[in-house]
């Protein structure tokens, strides 16, 4: 089938379009948020296709993947069609909840004509849908190789937009890690971040390619997981597959994903940090932790079921 769907989420996006269907991809002059097209640091197959909005009408669309409120206006107008009325559309919900929580209404709430999919059980629970048919499709990512050697005595951490962020992703927490371990800090729109902190020695590395961030955190010890409040970061789950041992504060679905014996969760950050200094100092213990963290990043968060799942969504709205 023909699925339109726009590049949103690249990591995400990334084991979605390794599925058996054509991956129409919205592309604007400038690849602004509504038309970014194919991805640029990932590696897409040739089965995910560009077209400007103005082709979009001619595109014999099988159904359409909504991510974000907006883009059932963009697909009305693009299209000529109403999701889920005149196309089978699903609307796909990458975080957990914002506003009023445990209270907050999803924005498509009692929608009939909509399939409402999430990527977490967490989020599953967290979100008010109301008569919304719903379903959890949990996250599944191209294996990047069991490449972990921990050849570096320091942690590694990921998060995009920290200074926009703050609390949600844990950069106030930041300070009280890096002030008794060496850490490096990898993501999206970091500049900023160690004034920000007050520590102008942390090391950050911004904006890397896929395949070289991946390189890059193979060679740290251990991955720490410092967010508060998100769905489930897919660098968490690409962490464990490449066997790093994790560190991760107990919070929405982190504790699911991160099983024990493949590192440490806990709210408490003194906790968190101790088993830092611990990990960093024992190389041995680091790589038994990582090997399992790979075995069960394998088993629950693999390509093939994620796909298989998402192949069932698919067919189920297009019935």
């Amino acid at each position: 089938m023909r699925v339109l769907i726009w590049h949103v989420h690249g990591s995400w996006t990334t084991a979605f379009v390794r599925g058996p269907h054509t991956y129409v991809v919205p592309v604007l002059p400038g690849r602004g948020p509504d038309g970014r097209g194919r991805a640029r640091t990932w590696h897409w197959p040739s089965s995910v296709v560009e077209v400007p909005p103005e082709g979009l009408r001619a595109e014999d669309i099988d159904v359409v993947v909504l991510q974000r409120p907006h883009e059932e206006e963009l697909a009305r107008r693009w299209l000529g069609r109403r999701p889920g009325r005149d196309v089978p559309a699903v609307y796909l919900e990458h975080n957990a909840p914002w506003g009023d929580v445990p209270l907050s209404r999803h924005p498509m709430s009692d929608r009939p004509d909509l399939l409402l999919v999430h990527v977490t059980h967490f989020n599953a629970l967290f979100w008010d849908a109301g008569s919304t048919p719903t379903r959890v499709v949990e996250h599944g990512i191209v294996d990047p190789g069991a490449h972990w050697t921990g050849e570096l005595a320091r942690g590694a951490v990921v998060i995009n937009d920290p200074v926009r962020r703050r609390r949600y992703v844990g950069t106030d927490l930041l300070p009280v890690f890096a002030a008794e371990v060496p850490l490096d800090i990898f993501g999206m729109r970091v500049t900023g971040l160690p004034q920000l902190t007050g520590l102008c020695g942390l090391r950050v590395f911004e904006d890397l390619p896929q395949s070289r961030m991946l390189t890059e955190l193979a060679r740290r010890r251990v991955y720490l997981h410092p967010i508060r409040w998100t769905s489930l970061g897919l660098s968490l789950i690409e962490a464990m597959h490449l066997g790093m041992p994790v560190v991760a504060l107990a919070t929405t679905e982190a504790v699911e994903a991160v099983p024990p014996g493949c590192g440490v969760i806990s709210t408490r950050p003194q906790t968190l940090l101790d088993a830092l200094r611990r990990l960093l100092s024992d190389p041995g213990e680091a790589a038994e932790l990582g090997k399992a963290a790979r075995e069960a990043a394998l088993s629950r968060y693999g390509l093939a079921r994620f796909l298989d799942d998402w192949n069932q969504v698919l067919c189920q709205a297009t019935r």
